[in-house]
């Protein structure tokens, strides 16, 4: 079981990771509307794809001692990938298209670019805010077209359907989407009024299963400046009305967006020329902006949003659906963090993520990509009930490239030493003794925080192009609490993108016959919080848990220790000593009473499972050292391996193996001359940042 504490080390790490928006002062092809779009006033079913991610490392064989040169290529791809996403200049050319000949009923349409690849993949359909043009996911339809089979709604400029017109046209479509996929979620992803669109048509299907994704839901009118300043809008110029409100909608900053594409797109240090070339190109859409919102009909929307709010307040006691609130920081029109907190308390099944600087259109947000908020909130299923393992995505290229990119500090200071060990029983450094093909299953210590996994599980992707999935904390993926204790479960979405699996029996049948290497902790959160003096101890059951499921499936076990967390950090006050402080006290006795409790029928004290981060003080930076062992073998012994006694033998055998490589390391790191930090930067000062420095002989 993989430990809570990892995520307190990476909660600096953002649950979105920032995408590069191409520079509006490029110069791109205009996507005329029959070319954009394939239109329609009810969307045929149809599914989209759940590809898998590109493989975006490549080995290349060296006859140095069996070693493996691994040339990376992810930069390439990544640039690739990013030159693929659309950009707000995209978003004002299709809109300008579409509003062109503008007119009839609201109705759907699914951009190209959106077409079915799988017929196992969910529907999406978008539901947009107060603009209504429906290309609110321009900037996300690449991906989204990877996973989703992706259909939007068009609310044309002089439409006047009411509410409740518009709910009963959704909702047809669910129903009739529903009815042939009945084993499949529909995901209904919303902003502004098309959330109270999504919230309404949840509660009046509650039978349906629907997944709803909402940015800034407009159910807080009734507090917002839109509702306190509408009599005054009535008054006003009819471009100022319209360009003033859009603009508003637009960014978070001002000029936000003009910023972004500068820095993004033309330099580090924009010139005075270029900032000017950028406000041209802004103001050329302007017209536009006044076309998609012209005075009546944001007067029109405004009511609209008016009684949208009333209706959805009045009915989310009926909303049972899975739901995900994003909330922009700089949201100028709503208070969307508070309503955010206010519909997660209210609604049986939701979560939030917040985004701090970011305004009301935040899916035009540079940096904002849906597909990895999604993937890392585990809220992608492709049935009725979430499979950690068949519905799990790899993450893309960009994606772990931002994910090493910001955790590559541990590297940095600690230059971890990592051996492994061949079938000869020869030790090398390096990973080249892991095996490439699973089941493999890693059983190991687990250091204070479980700091060992912030270089650990990059370093497999680099070095093999093996992704490694933990089998964590339960806590990490359910948000339980509604009072009392709260915990940010967005803390954890790195951990989830990279393949975590809260741990169950049947999640770890079903990696193991998925032929994944996959990380087990039998100490667990206990081993992670442990107490001051007990570091390098291991704290597993006193029977065996792994043993014979690793047997079923021929798996290769490997035992490895890692150690350095006393060279790093230094325990001030653990659990034993918070807990005499009486509001500390309560708050863990409540953080460990409102969760999953594991092991209730253990001993010992792998049984003593409270929940309570310790309170470290960081040291000069030593060294991180991880030995895996020889690869212990259980194909064929299915069978031996069913007696309890033999597979207990082979449960103490990993434990003696485990704390073998924690005591051979231990004592080898004593002779390493580079184990403090200032060796070590003489060491790469006069060899290049970049080089491998040396350690102790092995």
């Amino acid at each position: 079981m993989a430990t809570i504490g990892v995520c307190i080390s990476l909660a600096d790490l953002s649950p979105v990771f920032r995408r590069d928006m191409v520079s509006v002062s490029k110069k791109l092809k205009r996507n005329p509307i029959l070319k954009a779009f394939a239109v329609s006033t009810e969307q045929p079913s149809t599914a989209a794809t759940a590809r898998a991610t590109r493989r975006f490392l490549e080995k290349k064989s060296s006859s140095d001692e069996g070693a493996e040169t691994i040339r990376r290529v992810d930069v390439e791809e990544s640039e690739s990938e990013e030159g693929k996403r659309k950009s707000l200049k995209d978003y004002f050319d299709e809109a300008k298209e579409m509003i062109r000949s503008d007119g009839g009923q609201p109705r759907w349409f699914s951009p190209l670019e959106c077409g079915s690849h799988s017929p196992d993949a969910p529907l999406l359909l978008y539901l947009p805010g107060l603009d209504g043009v429906g290309l609110g996911l321009t900037m996300h339809h690449q991906r989204l077209a990877k996973i989703f089979n992706v259909c939007c709604l068009h609310i044309p400029v002089k439409d006047r359907t009411s509410f409740t017109g518009l709910v009963k046209l959704i909702e047809k479509k669910v129903r009739s989407e529903n009815s042939h996929l009945a084993k499949r979620p529909i995901y209904l992803v919303a902003e502004s009024l098309g959330a109270c669109l999504a919230l309404a048509v949840a509660a009046r299907n509650p039978d349906i299963d629907l997944v709803l994704i909402l940015a800034n839901p407009a159910t807080s009118f009734s507090k917002s400046v839109l509702q306190q300043t509408m009599s005054l809008l009535g008054i006003m110029p009819d471009q100022v009305t319209s360009l003033s409100c859009m603009l508003s909608l637009m960014t978070g900053d001002p000029l936000k967006m003009v910023m972004d594409n500068v820095v993004k797109g033309l330099s580090l240090r924009p010139t005075v020329e270029e900032i000017s070339q950028n406000l041209v190109t802004l103001s050329s859409y302007l017209p536009v902006l006044a076309d998609i919102l012209p005075k009546e009909t944001l007067l029109w929307k405004l009511e609209l949003l008016k009684s949208a709010s009333a209706y959805t307040n009045a009915r989310l006691h009926a909303v049972k659906g899975q739901t995900l609130i994003l909330c922009s920081g700089k949201d100028r029109l709503l208070p969307s963090q508070e309503e955010g907190q206010r519909l997660c308390r209210a609604l049986p099944k939701c979560q939030t993520r917040m985004f701090g600087n970011c305004g009301h259109f935040l899916f035009m947000e540079d940096g904002v990509d849906l597909v990895t908020i999604i993937k890392g909130a585990s809220f992608y299923r492709r049935g009725n009930n979430l499979d950690y393992v068949s519905d799990f995505v790899p993450p893309s290229t960009p994606e772990f490239t931002k994910i090493h990119k910001d955790s590559r500090w541990m590297s940095d200071v600690t230059s971890p030493v990592m051996l492994s060990t061949s079938e000869n029983g020869k030790i090398v450094r390096g990973l080249s003794g892991i095996p490439s093909e699973g089941p493999v299953l890693f059983v190991g210590y687990h250091m204070l925080l479980g700091l060992e996994l912030i270089s650990m599980i990059p370093q497999f992707m680099l070095e093999r192009n093996i992704l490694v999935r933990g089998i964590a904390h339960p806590m990490m993926f359910y948000q339980l609490m509604r009072e009392g204790v709260s915990i940010d479960v967005g803390n954890y979405d790195v951990i989830r993108l990279m393949g975590a699996v809260p741990v169950s029996a049947t999640n770890f049948y079903r990696l193991m016959s998925s032929k994944s290497h996959v990380l087990l902790y039998p100490g667990g959160v206990r081993e992670a919080l442990h107490r001051k003096g007990e570091e390098y101890k291991l704290f597993w059951p006193e029977q065996s848990e792994f043993v014979r499921m690793a047997a079923r499936f021929g798996a290769k076990i490997i035992p490895f220790g890692a150690v350095g967390e006393d060279d790093i950090a230094e325990l001030v006050l653990d659990y034993n000593d918070l807990v005499k402080i009486p509001y500390i006290q309560s708050f863990y006795e409540k953080l460990t009473d409102e969760n999953v409790t594991l092991r209730t029928d253990a001993s010992g004290e792998v049984a003593n499972q409270q929940l309570g981060m310790p309170l470290v003080l960081p040291k000069v930076p030593g060294r991180f050292y991880y030995y895996f062992g020889k690869p212990i073998e259980t194909e064929g012994r299915q069978h031996e391996l069913r007696d309890r006694k033999k597979s207990h033998e082979l449960y103490l055998q990993v434990k003696s193996e485990v704390e073998k490589c924690l005591a051979y390391l231990k004592e080898k790191r004593e002779h390493d001359p580079y184990r403090e930090l200032l060796p070590r930067l003489i060491y790469q000062t006069t060899h290049g940042f970049a080089s491998e420095v040396p350690t102790f002989e092995f």
